[in-house]
């Protein structure tokens, strides 16, 4: 692809991402705080080692950012007995609930938008969904 491509894309995406980040606002919580809710939604019960991982963050990040979301009630800590330095994260049925309002905020952004274009240019969006996943994949395991 060439520069002016890439920034296209780019400038796609950072629209997007701003969009959706809305979606967290709205529920007091800041993009990174719902990403971490959203995985420990789906991927869940999480270690603190295992989403530093997956949101590729560093561990104080992730500390402080768990510690929003056990304040908050959306999520709790889950010791492990036999060392109580590690243990896991899990999610709480409110945080169930704010994270199934925040995709169905960021799905509604989605739709609303989509629904605006020409059924030509939704039918291209769909069809080179396959190359966005394969993109987003890439993107969720490469390094920082």
């Amino acid at each position: 692809m060439d520069a002016d491509d890439v920034a296209r894309l780019r400038s796609v995406i950072n629209k997007l991402s701003r969009r959706f980040n809305v979606a967290a606002t709205d529920e007091e919580l800041t993009p990174a705080q719902a990403s971490a809710l959203a995985l420990v939604a789906s991927r869940g019960p999480l270690s603190l080692a295992q989403l530093t991982s997956m949101e590729g963050l560093n561990p104080t990040m992730v500390s402080r950012i768990v510690g929003r979301l056990v304040d908050s009630g959306l999520v709790h800590r889950i010791q492990n007995p036999d060392d109580l330095r590690a243990g896991v994260v899990e999610i709480t049925a409110d945080g169930e609930a704010t994270n199934e309002r925040i995709k169905e905020a960021r799905g509604a952004v989605v739709s609303d938008y989509l629904d605006r274009l020409s059924p030509e240019d939704r039918s291209s969006i769909l069809h080179v969904l396959p190359a966005l996943e394969a993109l987003a994949n890439e993107v969720g395991t490469a390094g920082p």
